[in-house]
């Protein structure tokens, strides 16, 4: 009786985690390694059963061991400026050649489970150039994640697939490493979850010199580590890049928690299942890297006035903010949020709500010193999810200097008359404000 009130506990959250992710974006970032394990058809099968059930599933493949292999086949040493590889003309052929043939796997996985797989030319990459007298010919960086086209094909039920190849808007090609891929889509997809997924054991405390906090299973797994605990695993423990892969997926966890993404988890793929009992268990299967709790968006108070003003001046002055002050603020208090860390504000914004079924977000401003944290980013997400639960249909923003982030969080340009007719009687002809626009 005990195993069957067990089994329909499990059941009965699993049906809660599936409400709550219906629709929500996962980022998974699988190394190479994991596509020559026995177990890589389960794993396929398992993320074409999420993408079957409304998760919409995005997959960036590692390919750097199957590079070298081809590389070292055809007699092509590659050479290293840090951890970059150089990818030469003449190599570079045989990279893209590697790189679309890892994701021909994952096709191939997918489609065993009901599911088509996608590749298409979703990164925009620019090149390197020269780094201390070195030509890094065509390795790259990601430029932008074409989020457009790669909504599209998850809307539609398939998964897109982003190799390690980029392309500039010229249409020339770049190595782009896999971690700044997954990094880069996390961040301007708005992905609630970012899964690192290495073909390995988990994570155990006894292999780390770990603060006396992280909280540890009963087979040794660090079950989850907050931003702070992360980063002092990495300051005990850190080698070179090469030497411990659980460090380096502790490193692209962190960053990526910093960028905004709430949850990131990091499964070996060798226990099979473990990606749908990480995700829809309490228990988990592998190790949780989340935004520290005391981390925290809430209400603006009266008192936070003068700090949120303090934040915004520098902008105001800049002209990228309109000019408010505390008199402003306090009659708008309800719409402002503020990103509070330990007790002090960090950065701010608004939405206020124009009635048509738009709300425009506003006045985000952000501490520099804590700009790698993606404090704007998350506030921006915040207040989506708060108008989508006031019943509104889209949001807006005005700019005239930022437009390019707010594209990067999905907005599209828009013209001034899709605005709701009382903020087109206030809009600034002066200013010339663009406006760009985002369907909920």
């Amino acid at each position: 009786m005990e195993s069957v009130r067990s089994q329909v506990e499990l059941i009965r959250e699993a049906f809660h985690y599936q409400a709550r992710f219906d629709g929500a974006i996962m980022v998974f970032k699988v190394d190479f390694p994991v596509t020559e394990e026995s177990g890589f058809p389960y794993l396929m099968k398992d993320l074409a059963l999420l993408a079957g059930t409304g998760i919409r599933v995005l997959i960036v493949p590692g390919a750097k061991e199957w590079i070298d292999s081809v590389l070292g086949e055809y007699g092509i040493v590659s050479r290293y400026e840090g951890t970059a590889r150089i990818t030469t003309e003449s190599a570079l052929p045989f990279v893209e050649m590697a790189a679309f043939h890892v994701a021909s796997r994952f096709i191939t996985g997918l489609a065993a489970g009901g599911i088509d797989g996608v590749t298409g030319n979703f990164v925009r990459a620019q090149g390197l150039g020269v780094i201390g007298g070195t030509d890094m010919a065509h390795t790259g960086t990601v430029k932008k994640i074409l989020t457009d086209p790669v909504r599209r094909v998850m809307e539609s039920g398939m998964v897109p697939i982003l190799p390690c190849i980029g392309w500039s808007s010229s249409g020339r090609p770049y190595n782009v490493p896999s971690d700044e891929i997954a990094l880069a889509s996390s961040a301007a997809l708005g992905a609630v979850k970012l899964f690192i997924i290495t073909a390995g054991n988990h994570l155990s405390a006894g292999s780390y010199d770990i603060p006396e906090s992280v909280r540890r299973g009963e087979d040794g797994r660090i079950v989850r580590l907050s931003i702070q605990e992360a980063g002092s695993i990495l300051e005990n423990n850190w080698k070179a890049p090469g030497g411990d892969k659980g460090l380096e997926a502790i490193s692209l966890a962190l960053k990526a928690a910093r960028t905004g993404v709430e949850r990131v988890h990091l499964v070996n793929a060798r226990e099979e299942g473990a990606v749908l009992r990480e995700l829809f268990s309490n228990l988990g299967a592998g190790t949780m890297v989340y935004g520290d709790e005391y981390e925290s968006v809430r209400s603006l108070k009266a008192e936070d006035v003068p700090d949120v003003l303090r934040l915004m001046e520098p902008l105001m002055r800049q002209g990228v903010l309109v000019r408010r002050g505390p008199e402003d603020l306090i009659e708008k208090k309800d719409d402002y949020a503020v990103f509070e860390i330990d007790g002090s504000i960090h950065a701010s914004g608004a939405l206020h709500d124009w009635g048509e079924g738009q709300g425009e977000i506003a006045a985000i401003a952000t501490n520099p010193a804590y700009a790698d944290m993606g404090m704007g980013s998350r506030l921006v997400r915040y207040f989506i999810d708060r108008a989508k639960k006031a019943g509104l249909h889209r949001v807006f923003v005005l700019t005239t200097f930022t437009q390019d982030w707010f594209e990067l969080l999905g907005f599209k340009e828009a013209p001034v008359e899709s605005l709701p007719e009382k903020k087109r009687r206030l809009y600034n002809l002066t200013r010339k404000s663009k406006v760009f626009g985002l369907d909920i």
